[in-house]
């Protein structure tokens, strides 16, 4: 099993104890850190190279979305899986639009947890099944059925959930920009979307992705 080099941001010691002596055993991790907030984790981005970050969301001095933000732009290839509680889910989109590969409850099994390391270093998305399933009962049960969508806007749409922006899109569909920006518009209207996360949800609870 290939091993990688992790950084565990997250406020509570014992947990981050916890989480690095079990991947530690699990025989995953050649070099493991830990940092207590954002403002840590960032200076040890600048002594440690690392493949895998395990981002806590609320922190003293600084949270885990500016710390995403941060460490993202200057390191584009980071990966960065954000560590939620139930109650974090309010905040799925912004740290999605921050950049992380994808959120894992604190109270997943080590196997799970493993799984997501190895996935997201392939470049997937991993997101935990129980916190999509408390995502999706957020969103208005009342949704359209998907049959409202022409053929191109599931296209579209599908693409979009793979994290592509509208100019990649065009690019693959031989369309121009303004178009797919249309398509996006009215894929968000019929849907009664707010955003790309409740979009992914709505993909997700008609099973087009």
């Amino acid at each position: 099993m290939k091993k990688f080099d992790l950084i565990i941001v997250d406020d509570h010691a014992l947990f981050r104890k916890g989480l690095s002596v079990a991947l530690t055993s699990a025989n995953i991790v050649h070099h493991i850190y830990e940092a207590a907030n954002g403002v840590e984790f960032l200076e040890l981005l600048d002594r440690c190279k690392v493949d895998i970050v395990l981002m806590d969301i609320s922190m003293p001095l600084m949270g885990g979305k500016e710390a995403t933000v941060n460490a993202i732009s200057r390191f584009p290839e980071l990966k960065i899986i954000a560590l939620t509680m139930h109650s974090d889910i309010d905040h799925f989109q912004e740290m999605i639009e921050s950049g992380v590969m994808g959120f894992l409850s604190k109270d997943a099994a080590l196997e799970d947890v493993i799984d997501a390391i190895i996935s997201v270093s392939e470049g997937n998305k991993v997101f935990s099944q129980e916190l999509m399933y408390n995502l999706v009962k957020r969103i208005n049960l009342a949704r359209p059925k998907s049959d409202i969508l022409t053929d191109r806007e599931k296209e579209v749409l599908n693409l979009i959930s793979e994290g592509l922006s509208n100019q990649a899109i065009a690019d693959s569909l031989h369309l121009s920009k303004r178009t797919v920006d249309k398509h996006r518009e009215n894929i968000l209207s019929k849907t009664q979307s707010k955003n790309t996360a409740e979009l992914i949800m709505f993909a997700i609870k008609n099973k087009l992705i």
